[in-house]
C-alpha cells in the first residue's frame, strides 16, 4: 500500500513559521521526485516546490526566499520549511510523489495551514 502521510500543519501568526513533513511507504523513495502543492478555496492547485533524488530543486516564484523543501532518503520523508508566512500563504498544503509520465503520481491527503492574527 502506498501512504504519503504529512503532518506539521497548523494555525501560525503572519511573519510565522512552519514546517512540513511528509513520510512516505510502500514505495522506493529514491525513484521519485518529491513535490508540495497547495490550493485556497476557490482556487486551483499550485506547486509549492519540488525536490529530485538527488537535491536538485524547483521552487515557484511566490516562495523564493521563504520556503525550502529538502528530502532524507535514508528516512523516506520530505520536508517544507516555510518562514516569514503570509495570510495569502493560508491554503491545503499536499504531498506529492511522482515517478514520471509512465506512472500515476501519488498523493497525501492534505494538511491545513492557516496564517492568521
Amino acid at each position: 500500500q502506498e501512504q504519503l502521510v504529512e503532518s506539521g500543519g497548523g494555525l501560525v501568526q503572519p511573519g510565522g513559521s512552519l514546517r512540513l513533513s511528509c513520510a512516505a511507504s510502500g514505495i522506493i523513495f529514491r525513484l521519485y521526485v518529491m513535490g508540495w502543492y497547495r490550493q485556497a478555496p476557490g482556487k486551483e492547485r499550485e506547486l509549492v516546490a519540488r525536490i529530485t533524488s538527488g537535491g536538485n530543486t524547483n521552487d515557484a516564484d511566490f516562495v523564493k526566499g521563504r520556503f525550502t523543501i529538502t528530502r532524507d532518503n535514508a528516512k523516506n520523508t520530505v520536508y517544507l520549511q516555510m518562514n516569514s508566512l503570509k495570510v495569502e500563504d493560508t491554503a491545503v498544503y499536499f504531498c506529492n510523489a511522482d515517478r514520471g509520465s509512465r506512472w500515476l503520481p501519488h498523493w497525501g491527503q492534505g494538511t491545513q495551514v492557516t496564517v492568521s492574527s
